[in-house]
This record gives C-alpha cells, sequence and structure tokens, in this order.
C-alpha cells in the first residue's frame, strides 16, 4: 500500500534487501551496487540494503516483517545460510534467500534450491545477475502476498 502511494506522489517507494555477511568490505560494495543500478523490473522503486554480519542480529529486523529479499553468505563467523532458512520457516512471510558465495558452483546451487533458497549468486557480483535477481526474487514475493493482502483486507470489512 506505501508502494502505490509513493508512486502516486512521485515518489520513489524503497525496497530493502537485507545482507548477512561476515565481511564488511562485502557490504560497502554491495550497497554500491544495489544503489546505482538500473532495475528495469522494478521501476519506480529504489533499492536500499540492511546489512548485518549474522544471523543473531538479523533476526529481530526479519521478524518485523517487509524485508522480500536476503542475501546471505554461504558461511557464516556462526553457521552457514541453512541455518538461515532454517530459521525462517518460523515466520509467516520470510523472505526469498539467495546464497552468495566466492566459491558457487552446480553443487551449492542444487543444494540451496533443495533446501528453499531461492537463488545462488557468485560474488564478486555480476551488476546485471544481481539486478534480475534480486528484482525476480522481490516480484515473486509481491505475488505470493497478494492473497494475505486481500485475506486482510476482507478481515477489515
Amino acid at each position: 500500500m506505501e508502494n502505490n502511494s509513493a508512486l502516486a506522489t512521485g515518489q520513489r517507494a524503497a525496497i530493502t534487501a537485507l545482507s548477512i555477511c561476515p565481511k564488511k568490505e562485502d557490504h560497502a560494495g554491495l550497497r554500491s551496487l544495489i544503489s546505482t543500478s538500473d532495475w528495469p523490473l522494478c521501476r519506480g522503486f529504489r533499492w536500499a540494503l540492511r546489512s548485518t554480519d549474522s544471523l543473531d542480529k538479523a533476526l529481530p529486523v526479519l521478524v518485523s516483517g517487509g524485508i522480500p529479499v536476503l542475501l546471505c553468505e554461504r558461511d557464516l563467523a556462526r553457521g552457514t545460510w541453512k541455518d538461515v532458512v532454517e530459521a525462517l520457516h518460523a515466520l509467516p512471510d520470510p523472505p526469498y534467500v539467495i546464497v552468495t558465495s566466492k566459491h558457487a558452483d552446480d553443487r551449492l546451487w542444487v543444494e540451496a534450491l533443495n533446501l528453499g533458497a531461492y537463488d545462488v549468486l557468485q560474488t564478486p557480483f555480476n551488476p546485471s545477475e544481481l539486478t534480475r535477481t534480486l528484482s525476480l526474487a522481490w516480484l515473486r514475493w509481491t505475488d505470493r502476498r497478494k492473497p494475505m493482502v486481500a485475506q486482510a483486507a476482507r478481515s477489515v470489512a
């Protein structure tokens, strides 16, 4: 609802992605790419990035909701992307998880998809691959929410 009203007033609404990665320099590079990329599938929107280095710090943000896409480094200081995916099962409206790794290969991709991740991206990021993957994950998340929003509207009426 906020996004539509922002478009009507000429403002660019923000789509927030969350990054969990133990390396601060990776957050800075990702933030730069997100702020300068062209988003053909998300016209009228801008992207914002929240970042943290652990699942423990990410959980309060995720529980509050509204995060459509989560980028998660394969290996965290404590745990892995698998722990993140498992923790998201408890959320009513979880984000789509994109696993990131310098050593992304077919084995990681197959494992990630089989365990519930949305996709896998190799780092350093290819800007066009990053924008395509984030955009498609966001569009899928918004489509998934349409029945929930309609149900909530019926409940209020």
